[in-house]
């Protein structure tokens, strides 16, 4: 089975990028913008360019933790047609090709819609290694964990700025193949500098968990990568930023362009 190779789970990557003393690279992309097929490409140009493991955006009328970029490239993707269904579909074409984990970012919604089992199976059955849900509670998280680790896919929590301690450790011990440190309050988006408490909440998580740690929302440049690895994450999850570079490019360019950022992200992550 592919999946079950060492290399394409989230805990295996993580450990052979630590050999290497450096830390992940966990670009997002939005499934479908502009079309599934452009996306396809763009999954395996990041996959060439160094990306460790792929947060791939299943497109929802409403996006409540994303920005502008992201809201504006979901509307896209569902202009086009782009359903869980095809996204599914795509990775299948895929799975032979892609040798890094797929991590599928979606909502509340969507999932429960499809219902969980299902929506467990079917993401396990085109290779995908974990699933976050941005609006899932705590509270609600345990019973689609104990799925979702029944199918090999790791259910990955968020963690906030304003997560009380307690509650923090609680989010670590529950999520799988690592916890998602939000590194800002308020929705995803570029921005020019990162919270300095941001180190410190990397620290407090890492004496509530002994599992990798990454970091998202507004991470958007070299200079942040640099700055989450020097603060002791595991990981950086770089979103709107790509996001929008690969919208202001030509069609023509898209994948290039996507390849070429990733290039540059990579390089800081040393």
């Amino acid at each position: 089975m592919h999946r079950t190779l060492k290399s394409k789970t989230i805990s295996g990557s993580f450990s052979k990028i630590k050999k290497e003393k450096r830390i992940a690279l966990m670009p997002f992309l939005m499934a479908g913008d502009p079309d599934l097929e452009t996306t396809a490409k763009i999954l395996l140009e990041l996959q060439a360019n160094g990306a460790d493991m792929i947060e791939l955006g299943i497109p929802y009328s409403d996006p409540l933790a994303d920005g502008p970029i992201i809201q504006l490239a979901a509307s896209r993707a569902l202009s086009a047609g782009t359903s869980a269904d095809k996204v599914f579909k795509m990775l299948s074409d895929l799975r032979d090709e892609l040798e890094i984990p797929i991590i599928l970012f979606t909502y509340s919604n969507p999932l429960i819609n499809k219902g969980l089992e299902e929506f467990c199976v079917l993401a396990s059955n085109v290779g995908v290694s974990g699933l976050v849900v941005p609006d899932l509670p705590l509270e609600e998280a345990e019973k689609l964990s104990d799925i979702a680790k029944s199918k090999e896919i790791d259910l990955i929590l968020l963690v906030a700025p304003t997560t009380p301690e307690d509650r923090m450790k609680k989010i670590a011990e529950t999520s799988s193949g690592f916890t998602y440190l939000v590194s800002v309050n308020g929705v995803t988006g570029e921005r020019s500098t990162l919270e300095n408490n941001v180190g410190s909440l990397v620290r407090q998580l890492k004496q509530s968990s002994s599992g990798p740690i990454a970091v998202g929302f507004g991470i958007s440049e070299v200079k942040h990568i640099q700055q989450v690895r020097d603060w002791g994450a595991d990981g950086a999850i770089v979103g709107s930023a790509l996001v929008k570079r690969i919208a202001n490019a030509s069609l023509r360019t898209k994948v290039k362009e996507a390849g070429s950022f990733c290039k540059e992200l990579r390089a800081a992550t040393n």
